[in-house]
């Protein structure tokens, strides 16, 4: 699960800041949303939500983290030898030419890790790994840029040929993501946990991979459709989890099929629709489609655990479909395997209702704004302590936490001179 995300300089957010999933001291005992997780001593939260103005600074938060899982992933394989560092700082003030700064906290198997680096347009200047395995911090590596050398530093708790790894390592290539590439079995495992980061409509595309989960999870369920073999189980009982979302969503939508003619292309059943007839897909409305290509990686991280990140998570769907997703990751039935969702949103409905009987807890709202420099602060909606009795849509709109536009000069405008 996620700790804690932190990122400096990168597009609109120039000093560092900050994003925990760590449980805060709001809502009951007896709120089931936070989540006791073995290896770290303060309960988690399955579902973060990012609010805030249009070019507030939403998206470049999510499309940070999106960048570390591609530096992790492709540094050592995709950046080219003497290409630099691909990056992204924030562009005023002089920070254009500052170092950019990554870091996670998170736990596997009961373990907690801290993994970071830092970068300029050149190289990497800093990269360290911490776990704690036993509840005290064990170094696993440290690296840092010393002059024209990359100086290593390796604790006890890391294994295998390290120094082989060392030689290897380019300068504009993660330690992390050539220990892989040389079968590291401990940090084979520490990225695999990027690897298995869902990403969902980030504004980049360019820079983030397609994660393979979503096609693989179809192509065994729809494989699995009708068949009355042990193995075929699984595959079913996600078709199962498909269908029932997409009649949850109030589509139209009774049943799915490949194409006899074109395994490439589905079929779709309507309520209303005569026993024997289909329709093809590519018919059906943007939100359908949407909510059809998004609900494989969804339902995957509810049923196997992992975080996923949308930005946008309202877009083309129904409000109510949108809390119902909430609510999915919130529910430790629905969600036994601690999945995370992490998303920006402009959907109040979220919000609605007191501050005590609300979709998301006080400490799930994270909210961004820009400050006279451009430049993006995010910060919790528990830093303005609104009480429990409070109505949270209404005092978000009312611009009493912020992270709202400035209407001012667009309500006096004179329309008749801009129509």
């Amino acid at each position: 699960m996620l700790v804690e995300f932190r990122v400096e300089n990168h597009r609109s957010i120039r000093e560092e800041q900050v994003l925990t999933m760590e449980a805060g001291r709001v809502g009951t005992a007896d709120d089931p949303r936070p989540r006791s997780v073995d290896g770290y001593r303060e309960p988690l939260l399955p579902v973060a939500a990012v609010y805030g103005a249009n070019a507030s600074g939403k998206s470049n938060l999510l499309d940070a983290l999106g960048y570390m899982q591609i530096a992790v992933l492709h540094s050592h394989r995709v950046w080219e030898p003497e290409g630099g560092v691909p990056r992204y700082p924030f562009t005023w003030d002089g920070y254009r030419t500052q170092p950019s700064s990554f870091e996670l906290t998170f736990i596997i198997d009961a373990i907690r890790y801290e993994y970071g680096f830092v970068v300029d347009d050149t190289q990497v200047l800093e990269e360290w790994l911490y776990a704690w395995p036993k509840g005290y911090k064990s170094v696993w590596f440290e690296r840092e840029l010393d002059g024209d050398l990359h100086q290593y530093k390796f604790g006890d708790g890391l294994k295998g040929d390290k120094r082989l790894i060392e030689e290897v390592t380019r300068p504009n290539a993660l330690f992390l993501s050539v220990a892989t590439q040389h079968n590291n079995a401990q940090l084979t495992r520490i990225y695999e946990w990027f690897w298995d980061l869902r990403t969902i409509n980030l504004k980049s595309k360019k820079h983030f991979i397609s994660h393979p989960t979503g096609d693989r999870w179809l192509s065994a369920a729809f494989r699995a459709q009708g068949s009355t073999a042990e193995e075929d189980k699984q595959g079913q009982s996600q078709l199962q989890s498909l269908f029932h979302l997409l009649q949850a969503a109030d589509v139209g939508i009774l049943s799915m099929k490949p194409d006899p003619s074109d395994s490439n292309k589905l079929l779709v059943q309507h309520r209303i629709s005569a026993e024997d007839e289909w329709l093809p897909f590519s018919e059906e409305s943007d939100g359908t489609k949407v909510l059809f290509w998004r609900a494989p990686l969804l339902l995957d991280a509810l049923q196997s655990g992992g975080l996923i990140i949308v930005d946008e998570l309202e877009a083309s769907l129904h409000p109510l479909l949108a809390l119902r997703l909430v609510e999915l990751f919130n529910d430790p039935r629905a969600n036994s395997n601690n999945a995370q969702l992490l998303f920006s949103t402009h959907d109040t409905n979220l919000l609605n209702g007191l501050a005590s009987e609300a979709p998301l807890r006080r400490d799930q709202i994270w909210l961004t704004e820009k400050n006279v420099d451009g430049a993006t602060q995010i910060l919790p909606l528990t830093d303005y302590k609104p009480r429990k009795a409070e109505n949270l849509e209404r005092g978000y709109l009312m611009g009493r936490y912020g992270a709202i536009p400035f209407l001012g000069e667009l309500a006096a405008a004179n329309w008749n001179e801009v129509i």
